[in-house]
């Protein structure tokens, strides 16, 4: 039965599912011909889609110093301690903004709607930012961005569609507010906790303009930044006239090979955190 019903459903498929799974196919198929390329070519002496000449010396170059390793660390402990303290203050904010009777509620929650549409500037943050004492360490590519307007209000969202019948059992029960938040609310919270938590590991992993701001010890320096340092470098190799072919060719799998390893770590996050994502997102965003 359950075999004839979907040979059936296919049957009704129309012409505009045809052209939405081209559309989809054509996306997907953008998407991982860059990717594939990348990886074929860093394990290639030469460019293309499929490894001609196999080499690892892009992979034993950039391991052969501590500067690869060292950056990868960097953004590893920024993205895991940043994404850790941003959802604590961001599901601790947005537990206070879903409790209607909260003095000042509507006078917050328009302040933070105003962070959405205006904010300092550059120049005005890199100033707050070397006052405070933040240069040159990871909390200066976490603390000036550390609640997201945007996921603030959605997890606010997804809160106040958690009965609120349990909030007022628990504190009959005499259940401290905390102990609420933490043993109650936020383990119903945990599809909006994955994907917020997914939002910000990837956007720390990616932090470029506030390293480069803010960060002006090498050794300090993320993937990120790394990446944009040996890209320029092996652009100027491969602009010089007098540069051997080869040499260039080196440089080229170089770069590849760094790119590489700049996107594998965080990719591997995705299919831990997928099933939790559109449930997370979808039921954050329906109340208003």
């Amino acid at each position: 039965m359950k075999a004839s019903a979907a040979s059936k459903k296919l049957n009704r498929m129309t012409v505009a599912d045809y052209i939405i799974y081209l559309v989809l196919g054509i996306c997907a198929f953008t998407c991982i011909v860059p990717f594939w390329y990348v990886i074929m070519s860093s394990f290639s002496r030469t460019d293309g889609f499929i490894i001609r000449d196999f080499t690892l010396e892009a992979y034993q170059y950039i391991f052969s110093t501590h500067t690869l390793p060292r950056s990868l660390m960097v953004s590893i402990v920024t993205t895991v301690i940043g994404t850790i303290v941003k959802l604590l203050f961001t599901s601790s904010m947005a537990y206070c903004l879903s409790e209607h009777e909260m003095p000042g509620r509507k006078l917050i929650l328009n302040l933070v709607i105003f962070t959405m549409l205006f904010e300092g500037g550059m120049i005005p943050t890199f100033f707050v930012v070397k006052a405070t004492g933040l240069m040159n360490s990871i909390w200066a590519m976490i603390i000036p961005g550390l609640i997201s307007p945007f996921n603030l209000i959605v997890m606010k969202n997804f809160y106040e569609n958690i009965p609120y019948t349990l909030r007022e059992s628990a504190r009959i029960d005499g259940c401290p507010e905390l102990l609420l938040m933490f043993r109650i609310i936020m383990p119903l919270s945990l599809p909006a906790l994955a994907t917020f938590g997914l939002f910000y590991a990837v956007g720390l992993w990616n932090t470029y303009m506030s390293a480069l701001l803010y960060i002006q010890k090498s050794e300090m320096w993320p993937i990120q930044v790394l990446l944009r340092r040996i890209v320029y470098v092996s652009s100027a190799m491969g602009d010089s006239q007098n540069m051997d072919t080869a040499v260039t060719q080196i440089s080229q799998t170089i770069k590849m090979a760094v790119i590489l390893v700049a996107t594998v770590p965080i990719l591997c996050v995705y299919p831990f955190l997928q099933k939790h994502f559109a449930k997370g997102i979808m039921v954050g965003s329906v109340k208003g």
